[in-house]
C-alpha cells in the first residue's frame, strides 16, 4: 500500500513538470487566423469564381479531353491570366438536355479563382470561358461568382 502511494505521488509530481504548451516558432505565427499573412493583407472587394468544364462523358468516347490537353489549356489560358494561383477540383457532373430521357454524366473539372473584383478579372474569366468553347466546341462553361471575404 505504501509503495502504491509513493508511486502515485511521484507520478503526480512528474506530471506537473510536463510541458503542455506547443512550441513557439519565431519565423511563423502560431495561427494564421489570428495574425494573417502580412504579405497578403485581407481585402474587402474579392470574388470567388467557379468555372465548370466538361471533359467528356464518363463512359468515354471520341470527344473526351485528355489530361495532357486539360493541363495544356491551364498552362496557356488560365495560368497567364491568374498567375497568383487558383484551384482545380475533379468532379462528376450530370445534366439533362431539354427533351432528353436520361441525364448526360460527365467527367468535370472545376476551377476556383479568388480574385479582386475588377473589370480586368472579369474580362480574363470571360476569355478563359471563350477559349474553352473555341478549343472544344462546347456550347457553355458554367460560371458562378459571388462576393468572398479572403484572409491568408
Amino acid at each position: 500500500m505504501f509503495r502504491r502511494l509513493v508511486l502515485a505521488s511521484v507520478l503526480v509530481a512528474l506530471s506537473g513538470c510536463a510541458n503542455t504548451q506547443l512550441p513557439v516558432h519565431t519565423t511563423h505565427p502560431a495561427s494564421s487566423t489570428l495574425q494573417g499573412d502580412p504579405s497578403r493583407p485581407a481585402q474587402a472587394a474579392w470574388q470567388r469564381t467557379e468555372l465548370y468544364f466538361a471533359l467528356g462523358r464518363l463512359e468515354g468516347g471520341k470527344d473526351v479531353i485528355s489530361e495532357s490537353r486539360w493541363r495544356a489549356f491551364l498552362d496557356k489560358e488560365v495560368t497567364p491570366r491568374f498567375p497568383d494561383g487558383f484551384s482545380v477540383l475533379n468532379a462528376y457532373g450530370q445534366w439533362r438536355d431539354h427533351g432528353a430521357k436520361e441525364p448526360e454524366r460527365l467527367d468535370t473539372r472545376v476551377i476556383v479563382i479568388l480574385h479582386a473584383d475588377t473589370a480586368q478579372a472579369g474580362k480574363d474569366i470571360e476569355a478563359i470561358r471563350l477559349a474553352w468553347k473555341r478549343i472544344t466546341g462546347d456550347l457553355s462553361v458554367l460560371r458562378l461568382s459571388q462576393p468572398a471575404h479572403v484572409s491568408f
